[in-house]
């Protein structure tokens, strides 16, 4: 969900649908290839103009520092239970989401705090943003007062999942957080980190280091970014619970397409009511730190307008196919990444 001249919090959600095939298998593919296929895309899933922030950070608290938090799969995306001043209903986990997002078809009567703003992405534009507040937001035992929210039209996502979804729940809700996701156990597990604990709290899931690898991570304007290595090229992505699918960038360098093997053309689904085509394959010889990822389901297509407020753009997305692989888990206060081997 991404970038333009800001960040906002719609939503990477990404829906594949395979097209009819009229190509065998080929072999790695190379720029020429990509810029003939991949459909360049004219607006971003961020409205332009000046960036919407919270005017104060949401008060949190919770009945327990540690808690469990059990999860649906809808497809591959995360639904949680939640409610909004009352109004309980499923939210999706959008680590693409730099804050909460509320469905406008449920809360069109609260008040908007600032002008509304068109919003769009690389699958064409969505319905226009319009920031509004809640008294109360609630999750299991995590309780949130006064907090800001997106508000956009989530219908699309309802009719392809065919679910009621009152919202997105986004980077902003964990900042304070340590977040450890199971994908095989349906599981979250969080804790509430005090300032006490804000350079020493590991969960004790955590505590036998052979079992897992460690990253640092980055928050830039509320988007979760990792790194990675292909080929000697330093690789920048946002990880993105909200996104089904791995994203690439058709702009990156030759070099980089070596090592893609395009196998289908794909129908993508967005935050938005166009769809459009991109090229689906498979990814080999990343690195992220010393972990080698072998081989990597990603769509390729044009990210040119995703970027950030200060120039600072995107190579690619890690969805769904990279955080279910192993047991992944965020400490959002000490940046970092943690990767169940």
């Amino acid at each position: 969900m991404l970038f333009s001249n800001l960040l906002t919090a719609l939503p990477f959600l990404l829906f594949a649908t395979e097209l009819p095939k009229q190509h065998k298998k080929t072999a790695p593919v190379k720029t020429a290839l990509l810029q003939k296929h991949a459909l360049h895309t004219e607006d971003s899933l961020a409205p332009s103009g000046a960036a919407i922030r919270f005017k104060v950070d949401p008060i949190v608290s919770t009945d327990s520092s540690t808690c469990i938090i059990p999860f649906t799969r809808v497809g591959n995306l995360i639904v949680i239970k939640g409610s909004a001043d009352g109004v309980e209903g499923n939210f999706i986990l959008d680590t693409g989401a730099p804050r909460l997002v509320l469905n406008m078809t449920y809360f069109r009567d609260y008040p908007t705090l600032a002008g509304e703003e068109e919003a769009g992405g690389i699958t064409g534009g969505s319905s226009g943003n319009s920031p509004t507040a809640l008294k109360k937001f609630d999750f299991g035992p995590v309780h949130y007062d006064r907090i800001e929210a997106d508000r956009v039209n989530l219908g699309h996502i309802e009719n392809t999942k065919g679910i009621k979804i009152l919202g997105l729940m986004g980077v902003q809700l964990f900042r304070q957080f340590e977040m450890i996701l199971d994908y095989e156990k349906s599981l979250i597990y969080l804790h509430l980190i005090t300032r006490k604990e804000a350079s020493t709290y590991k969960s004790e899931m955590l505590a036998d280091t052979s079992q897992y690898n460690e990253f640092q991570i980055d928050l830039l304007e509320d988007k979760l970014i990792t790194y990675a290595e292909m080929v000697g090229k330093k690789l920048t992505f946002v990880i993105d619970t909200g996104a089904e699918s791995n994203v690439l960038d058709s702009r990156l360098p030759n070099k980089i397409f070596e090592n893609v093997a395009i196998t289908r053309r794909i129908l993508l689904t967005g935050s938005g009511n166009k769809k459009v085509e991109a090229l689906y394959g498979d990814m080999k010889n990343m690195k992220l730190g010393k972990l080698a990822i072998a081989t990597l389901p990603v769509l390729v297509t044009n990210l040119e307008k995703m970027c950030f407020s200060y120039n600072k753009c995107l190579d690619g997305m890690l969805g769904f196919d990279f955080l279910s692989m192993h047991k992944i888990g965020f400490n959002f206060v000490k940046r970092k990444m943690y990767i169940w081997k």
